[in-house]
């Protein structure tokens, strides 16, 4: 993980389980392009936080990127409205995993994460 990238601590709200996660924040253009390609290790309870200016729709890709992983898409009151799994890419043309749904946040983790902690779409996570 790069130390140009600040980190933040968030909670994701399942039920009445609370699930902290520190995440790596890509708030410009150039970190949401690198996301977490070429990271060999993403530590058991850490992840990256996309932050959108507005709303999005589309995907996002593996390429270049080295360990699987699930993504979380959130709405602008950070609500989970879509988890997927996705696989490394290192080929020149990857596929897009496209949530189709309107987002302003995206989570990715270590594949099965969300899953491992109980969290479904539906559950709210605090940003703040």
């Amino acid at each position: 993980m790069k130390n140009t990238i600040k980190t933040k601590m968030i909670k994701i709200l399942s039920g009445n389980r609370v699930n902290r996660l520190l995440v790596q924040v890509a708030d410009t253009p150039r970190k949401r392009e690198m996301g977490l390609m070429f990271v060999r290790l993403l530590p058991e309870n850490e992840g990256m936080l996309f932050v959108f200016s507005e709303k999005v729709y589309g995907g996002f890709w593996m390429k270049n990127t080295f360990i699987p992983l699930s993504i979380a898409f959130l709405d602008s009151d950070g609500e989970i409205l879509k988890i997927l799994d996705m696989e490394p890419c290192m080929k020149e043309f990857c596929p897009a995993y496209d949530p189709e749904v309107f987002y302003q946040y995206a989570i990715e983790v270590n594949l099965g994460w969300f899953k491992k902690n109980q969290i479904t779409e539906g559950d709210y996570v605090v940003l703040d």
